[in-house]
This record gives C-alpha cells, sequence and structure tokens, in this order.
C-alpha cells in the first residue's frame, strides 16, 4: 500500500507533500524513511512517463517538486551520517547538450547517505570543466546522468581528454540514465552503466571494498 506522501508526490500535490514532510521531521521521524517514500514516488513517476501517462511536463514538475523536497530532508540525513568515514569522492554532472537531472539527484543524495563526498557539476556542464574539476579534485569516480543521444560525444570527448593528461587509470567511469546502455558504455569509454541509481551506488561500494583490499594485501 503506498502511503500518502508516496501518492501525494505522484500526483504532484506540491504544498501537500513539503507541509506533510516539514511536519514529520519536526516530530522526529526517520529522515530515510521519508526520503525513501519520496523515492517509491518518483519510480512511479518514472513508470507513468514510460507508459505515456504522463508527459515531459509532468516528469519536470516531479522533478522539480523531488529537489523541494530533499532540500527539507538532506539536513537531517547529514544528522544521521557518520562523520569522518569518507568512503570516497565522485564527481556528478549532466554533460553538455542536456538539462535533466533526476537521475544525477538521487544518485547523489544515494551516494552521501552510503558516506561518499559528492559533488555535483550541474547540468548542461563543458567537457573542459568536467577535466578541469577532476584534475582539482582527484575523485575516484565520475559519473555522468544523460537522457539525449547528443551527449553521447561530450562524454566521450572527457574520457579521451582524461587519457590525454594520464588521469583515465586513477578514477572509474560512470554513465546512466534511460538513453544508455552497454553500447554506449564501450563507446564513450566507461567502465560501468546503469538505469538504477541503487546499482550506481553499488557499484561504487564494491569497487571502493575491492581497492580496500587490494592496498591491504599491499596492492596499488
Amino acid at each position: 500500500m503506498l502511503s500518502n506522501l508516496t501518492k501525494n508526490l505522484v500526483e504532484l500535490e506540491r504544498d501537500q507533500v513539503l507541509s506533510e514532510i516539514k511536519e514529520r521531521l519536526s516530530q522526529g521521524e526517520d529522515p530515510m524513511r521519508i526520503f525513501e517514500e519520496c523515492k517509491r514516488g518518483m519510480d512511479l513517476v518514472g513508470e507513468k512517463y514510460k507508459n505515456k501517462e504522463y508527459f515531459l511536463a509532468e516528469l519536470m514538475l516531479s522533478g522539480d517538486l523531488f529537489r523541494e523536497a530533499m532540500e527539507l530532508i538532506e539536513p537531517f540525513l547529514g544528522e544521521i551520517k557518520t562523520e569522518g568515514n569518507v568512503k570516497g569522492k565522485v564527481i556528478l554532472a549532466t554533460i553538455q547538450g542536456d538539462i535533466h537531472d533526476l537521475g544525477k539527484n538521487i544518485l547523489a543524495t544515494l551516494l552521501k547517505l552510503e558516506g561518499f563526498e559528492v559533488y555535483d557539476l550541474g547540468v548542461d556542464v563543458d567537457p573542459d570543466i568536467v577535466v578541469e574539476k577532476v584534475k582539482e579534485l582527484q575523485p575516484d569516480f565520475l559519473g555522468f546522468s544523460a537522457l539525449l543521444t547528443i551527449t553521447f560525444d561530450p562524454m566521450k570527448t572527457v574520457i579521451d581528454k582524461l587519457k590525454e593528461a594520464g588521469l583515465r587509470d586513477k578514477l572509474k567511469v560512470m554513465v546512466g540514465g534511460g538513453i544508455t546502455t552497454s553500447l554506449v558504455k564501450d563507446y564513450t569509454g566507461a567502465d560501468f552503466q546503469t538505469i538504477d541509481a541503487m546499482e550506481g551506488v553499488q557499484y561504487c561500494l564494491e569497487t571502493i571494498k575491492a581497492k580496500v583490499v587490494i592496498k591491504a594485501k599491499g596492492g596499488i
């Protein structure tokens, strides 16, 4: 059975969604539970979009509503995270030519909950800016979110430039979004592809775990 919060988010009832979140947080309810109900609502919105029950306008409105909801929830999520236990650094971006960021935002939130330090560069990001940020921050992961095919070449450009700069082997590159496939991963030169944010989180966790094991055995 769907919660009232989930139903209201699916129905794009902005005032009811934000009001309920504020009230439940003020009463000390587990923020993770509230987040899960919101995420469930977004999953259902995505299903409606795929089934053509919702269109781009509804998808964008739901994305805006989810962002507002997360602005309320995230400060409380931060209180339950373990300080000083950062698992790794992640740079996320929607590359040049695309302004869709819902999947990226969900991934960012989930990664933060797992203890990753996340740097979100936003949308329509120039490839050169991504490369400069990689040089500056030296992340463990670089993640691209894409819903348009015109992003494939800019993503490939970033990876090619990382190779030229001698940085490619120092991080893992992920591509995600409804338009991506394993063929896109191979074309761009990425390491991992998914359309599920949770799979992206699991990939990061497993990669970091493997790196720790290698170091423990005296590897690089």
